[in-house]
């Protein structure tokens, strides 16, 4: 078959085609471009967020050159600019749409725009971590999206920046036969960490020791007292016995790996060393005994242990320490804890102290602020417990410090003159601090339900800002899962129905984290964040679900606040 058109038809037909590609998107051609005289555009977490973004576009079958120059893109295509926020690139961009991004750190700007005749789109950030929140959002839009050209098909330009300095969650070794699968898995790790830069926390707490509370009729001894199960201090013959040396180094392999993962997604890594004490009481059928250890030697060897293991461990920039009586250390023991601080002092580099206040003096305080490392205090909020969105408003009675004769042995402050750091900030909001406060969400009720309000989780936000306090840390779900040797092998997420199993534990919760991460970050967020995960999961019954969870989410914490 064959036809031919006069001239006013071609001339017709050409000036349609004309008009066509003029307001058809021509993005299916795309680059990313990463100046190379942007210093914050080129550290390394953000060329790694950058790369995050090409593949979530691969994975929607586009594909995206990575350059460096807007010139070097095709004519007509759409170019993803990724910036600091302060380079005359951003700045030119953000005047032709008269926004602007925030001097605080971890600010972010996407904005529409064109350079050289092209349009383009501009992610930029005020500092490093910024950059991969706008690239990590532009890569989440991309993935849930029911068209990813359409999800970057910005008009209105975003700009928003942290109402929370510290946004951490902590995830514990608890178990022997639950948690060695997933600390050792290096396909997991680097997913499960992706996840959490993409919801914009910005510290992840690893933590040793929380199993017990008290060091009798222990079962389940892995890493209860840590370091011998992962580093041989020289100068010491401290073991765990039976740990094969093979898998002691594998561990601390492992935490290196985890570490420098984390710091690679532009988060803070973060040690949490709960417990002290080395001795089991009353525990015949622990799987591991510490051997070689003595009270004489005890203070230094975990002095020694402590700096050892930031020294291999050059990721970790913070370390977590719980120092009243339930460390398996008597409270009051001021010169065991100005030894061990001194090991984080003498590690070489800067290293938080972050203290659990439970029993905290101003002692304490002091000789953790000598060692002229950040200081942090993390009290609990509301107990073990989510209650309502709002700081409790007085002391339980059991928490009122003892009148007339005080308590003597392991709990002698924190059930003496100190019960009142028990739940709660108690004096430490104190004006003239020169610490951190950041308010710890212990794992109890909130792991009974999948948790999912974004209401109360930007109340929550706000309240984590109180009296200039620093942000949050959330425990896990599934934080005490497996604790005081209770560890079932197998699946953790415990579902009856197979099918419903993820294949990480912690890709069950998917939605919590997204809900509380976000609005951690910015209480105000627009709904999309959350909804656009929800319409791709549930398609036209997302409105129930959204409806459904953030309802479950309230009852309890009435009860908890009540009772």
């Amino acid at each position: 078959m064959s036809f031919r058109l006069n001239r006013r038809e071609f001339i017709q037909g050409a000036t349609s085609l004309v008009a066509l590609n003029a307001i058809s998107p021509p993005e299916r051609s795309l680059s990313i471009i990463i100046p190379p005289a942007d210093t914050i555009a080129n550290q390394p977490a953000a060329r790694w967020a950058a790369k995050e973004l090409q593949q979530a576009f691969a994975t929607r079958g586009i594909k995206v050159e990575l350059r460096e120059d807007i010139s070097q893109a095709k004519r007509g295509e759409f170019c993803l600019v990724a910036a600091g926020g302060n380079s005359p690139l951003a700045v030119q961009v953000l005047r032709q749409t008269r926004s602007a991004i925030s001097n605080v750190p971890e600010a972010l700007a996407i904005a529409p725009g064109s350079l050289n005749d092209r349009r383009i789109l501009l992610a930029c950030g005020s500092d490093e971590r910024g950059l991969v929140y706008a690239l990590l959002e532009l890569a989440d839009r991309v993935q849930y999206a029911p068209d990813a050209i359409a999800a970057i098909s910005i008009k209105t330009p975003l700009t928003e920046s942290p109402a929370n300095a510290v946004r951490s969650v902590l995830r514990l070794f608890a178990s022997d036969v639950e948690d060695k699968p997933w600390y050792n898995d290096r396909e997991m790790w680097p997913r499960y960490l992706t996840m959490l830069a993409t919801q914009r926390f910005n510290r992840f707490n690893l933590s040793f020791g929380l199993g017990y509370d008290f060091l009798r009729q222990v079962t389940d001894a892995y890493f209860l007292f840590a370091y011998p199960f992962l580093v041989s201090v020289p100068g010491y013959q401290v073991r765990a016995t039976p740990l094969p040396d093979a898998e002691r180094d594998r561990n601390l392999e492992m935490l290196k790996f985890i570490s420098e993962q984390t710091v690679a997604r532009g988060m803070q890594f973060q040690l949490g060393v709960w417990m002290h004490g080395y001795e089991w009481i009353d525990s015949p059928n622990a799987n591991y005994r510490i051997e070689g250890l003595t009270r004489e030697t005890h203070a230094s060897y975990c002095r020694d242990a402590l700096r050892l293991l930031l020294q291999r461990c050059p990721a970790i920039s913070a370390v977590t320490i719980r120092t009243h009586g339930e460390s398996g250390v008597e409270e009051g023991s001021y010169d065991f804890w100005r030894t061990i601080f001194d090991g984080v002092a003498t590690c070489g580099r800067k290293v938080e102290l972050d203290l659990h206040p439970k029993g905290l003096d101003q002692t304490m305080l002091d000789n953790a602020l000598a060692t002229k490392q950040p200081v942090t205090v993390s009290p609990k909020f509301w107990a073990e417990h989510l209650g309502m969105s709002y700081h409790q408003a007085d002391i339980r009675a059991e928490e009122i410090p003892p009148t007339g004769k005080q308590p003597t042995g392991l709990m002698k402050l924190s059930t003496g003159s100190r019960s009142f750091t028990r739940y709660g900030f108690g004096d430490l909001l104190r004006e003239d601090r020169n610490w951190q406060v950041v308010h710890r969400v212990w794992p109890g009720s909130q792991r009974l339900l999948l948790w999912g309000d974004p209401l109360s989780a930007a109340a929550y936000s706000r309240a984590f800002q109180f009296c200039g306090s620093n942000g949050a840390e959330l425990c896990e779900p599934l934080t005490f899962k497996g604790r005081r040797g209770s560890g079932i092998a197998g699946d953790r997420c415990a579902y009856a129905d197979a099918k419903l199993r993820t294949r990480w534990d912690w890709e069950k919760y998917l939605y919590t984290y997204r809900v509380w991460g976000r609005l951690l970050y910015h209480p105000d967020s627009n709904p999309d964040v959350w909804r656009r995960y929800l319409n791709h999961q549930f398609g036209s019954g997302a409105s129930e679900i959204e409806t459904a969870l953030a309802t479950a989410r309230r009852i309890l914490p009435i009860s908890t606040t009540a009772h």
